[in-house]
């Protein structure tokens, strides 16, 4: 009998955690453990199961959580219930035993880098003159006014060579100044140079959020399937071409899948012989279909 049918929260939590230890134990320096856990209602309330695994986890002192990966679901289950709102999210927890952890954000949601990229228009030319023109009008010092015309420069570059998507400038005087509880120093800027830069990355900056949608696999009998776009993508994240992707609880073969999508071999373990069955010929019929969309 799997895990998942255990009579009390505190046992089930027991045997995850044992399988989780076991993880942390053969996983490498280098290597990181994800675990994707759903909750449930109990009481009315949410039992918070995924955040009180966590918490435990972190407490042994043998891993350290990296993030907490947020699934957005894009056709969550509508529930009946009228006085609580449709559960979009699921957190994907993401540890590590050692700070020498593999970690690529580039290769994380690349495809959307590159579509952005394919639709965004060239920066004008006359970006920037705005600020240029209030510099000059402004009362900072001759040498503030051109420090601040070389840091402008710069950045206007940054926008060109499409490293940020924008910016904005605060010059003293001219503008409202940071609060004194703001942090980041921008109002210490300001008090020592006149002005600051705040650099806009967009969608540049890799967010611990994904979006997919919930998928639907024919013929498939479990009931829990993680969308193989979200796994691929963790695997691109977490681990170099020469890896190797284990799944202690391999079920319908998503994550073997995924593994042998992006090129990866991988290591599944299943207790239930119908899904091991589904799971191998799964990946004969579907493995790699998805590797053009998705590298």
């Amino acid at each position: 009998m799997g895990i998942g049918n255990e009579s009390t929260e505190d046992q089930y939590l027991d045997n995850l955690l044992k399988i989780f230890f076991e993880s942390v134990r053969v996983v490498k320096d280098t290597g990181t453990i994800v675990y994707n856990l759903g909750d449930k209602y109990k009481n009315g309330g949410l039992s918070l199961i995924p955040y009180k695994f966590a918490i435990r986890a972190v407490e042994s002192e043998k891993i350290f959580l990296v993030n907490n990966l947020q699934w957005i679901k894009l056709n969550p289950t509508p529930r009946q219930d009228k006085r609580k709102l449709i559960q979009t999210t699921e957190p994907f927890f993401i540890f590590a035993k050692s700070k020498n952890y593999y970690f690529n954000s580039d290769n994380f949601l690349a495809h959307l880098d590159h579509a952005n990229k394919l639709k965004k228009n060239r920066p004008s030319e006359k970006l920037g003159k705005t600020y240029f023109d209030l510099i000059e009008k402004s009362e900072l010092t001759q040498e503030q006014k051109k420090k601040a015309e070389q840091e402008l420069d710069k950045t206007i570059r940054l926008v060109h060579e499409g490293k940020i998507e924008s910016f904005r400038m605060k010059i003293r005087g001219l503008h409202s100044e940071p609060y004194n509880g703001q942090k980041g120093g921008r109002k210490i800027q300001i008090e020592n140079n006149g002005f600051t830069i705040i650099k806009i990355y967009g969608k540049r900056v890799k967010k611990d959020i994904i979006e997919s949608p919930v998928e639907t696999i024919r013929h498939n009998k479990h009931p829990a399937v993680y969308p193989l776009y979200v796994i691929q993508e963790l695997i691109k994240l977490l681990t170099e071409p020469d890896a190797i992707v284990l799944d202690p609880f391999c079920g319908s073969g998503t994550s073997c899948l995924a593994a042998a999508n992006i090129g990866r071999d991988y290591i599944g373990i299943e207790i239930n012989k119908d899904y091991v069955d589904f799971a191998k010929e799964r990946i004969k019929l579907e493995g790699n279909k998805q590797q053009e969309l998705f590298l």
